[in-house]
């Protein structure tokens, strides 16, 4: 009875060991499936297998797991560049640490879409934005960059363009199906439900004319000094996730279209619990139609990085003294 006891003790001990031994970390992100990476590292256990207890907290916009980051309300952010992000990273008080999604020639990402009226008014192409009313979310936003960027490819006056902010993107759907703007640069889930609602008119991915690195895994100044190995592990186990969503949601068949099978539909429904917890039964579905592309090695495109902070720049959009060499930490995934 006595050595039961003993062994009982030291197992009670051994486990309580490693229950200490979890390193509890806390990441900041929103409810989509762009990143879906993330999502299937938790689910699949890789973080745990690293020894990490992970905490996700879900944000309403990325400004907002920008700020919550470089708070210290959180350890990690993932989201797409913003201001706050770029400006932060910058100064040095949080760094870009691995890759999130990145508009990718062939792969669908936000695309251009005309409302009735935009429609009506001659908007066919991209090459017509000049004298249009285009929606965003907000000024500094992926799609405030990808509007100009469009504009300058296709020789199109982008002072001739008049931008209005909407907020979020049901707002800006409402908008479109309500013609109060001519246009909106959109997600492509959220373009697909106005287009076969006949809301609005498909003019282009944005994809078709450039590629873009539109956000990253950031991590706080805090964690790099004082956490490194924990910085270390949590990417790992995030790199394996974001690997099981390119083998899975990136394939293409010979035609060069997406490859939908039971691997994806699998990996789509882990992803929708997640992204869409209320939804029914075609939230699965969902994630496999609004898959955006992402490194399999989620590998940053620092060039373009770099690209993007000089625009930010020019705009007045964040701090003139922001170094793009300082945005990155390549240490991590090279």
């Amino acid at each position: 009875m006595i050595r039961l006891s003993v062994a009982v003790f030291i197992l009670i001990s051994n486990l309580s060991l490693a229950a200490d031994a979890q390193e509890r970390v806390v990441i900041g992100t929103q409810r989509l499936t762009e990143n879906g990476a993330l999502f299937l590292a938790a689910a699949q256990g890789y973080f745990k297998a690293e020894g990490i207890d992970l905490a996700m907290t879900a944000y309403e916009s990325d400004k907002a797991v920008a700020e919550a980051l470089i708070s210290g309300a959180t350890d990690f952010g993932l989201g797409r560049f913003t201001p706050a992000a770029l400006d932060a990273a910058g100064k040095g008080q949080i760094r870009a640490i691995a890759a999130q999604s990145r508009e990718k020639r062939d792969y669908e990402g936000n695309q251009l879409i005309a409302s009735s009226i935009g429609f009506q008014k001659g908007l066919r192409k991209f090459d017509n934005l000049a004298g249009k009313t285009i929606a965003i979310d907000a000024l500094g936003s992926t799609a405030h960059y990808q509007l100009e960027q469009i504009a300058g490819i296709r020789h199109v006056d982008a002072s001739k363009i008049t931008i209005k902010p909407f907020g979020s993107l049901d707002a800006i759907a409402r908008a479109v199906g309500t013609d109060q703007v001519d246009a909106a640069m959109m997600p492509a889930l959220y373009a697909r439900e106005l287009l076969i609602a006949n809301q609005a008119k498909f003019l282009g991915w944005y994809s078709e004319l450039d590629e873009q690195q539109l956000g990253a895994l950031f991590v706080s100044r805090k964690m790099l000094d004082t956490r490194r190995t924990v910085v270390e592990k949590f990417v790992n186990a995030y790199k394996h996730g974001v690997a099981d969503y390119a083998a899975a949601l990136l394939r293409k068949d010979r035609n060069s279209k997406r490859v939908s099978d039971i691997k994806s539909k699998e990996t789509a429904t882990t992803i929708a619990r997640y992204v869409y917890p209320d939804r029914g039964t075609d939230a699965a579905a969902a994630v496999e139609l609004g898959a955006y592309y992402i490194d399999p090695q989620a590998r940053l495109d620092v060039a373009d990085v770099a690209r993007q902070v000089a625009w930010y720049k020019s705009h007045g959009l964040i701090d003139k003294a922001v170094d793009a060499r300082n945005i990155v930490d390549p240490s991590f995934v090279k």
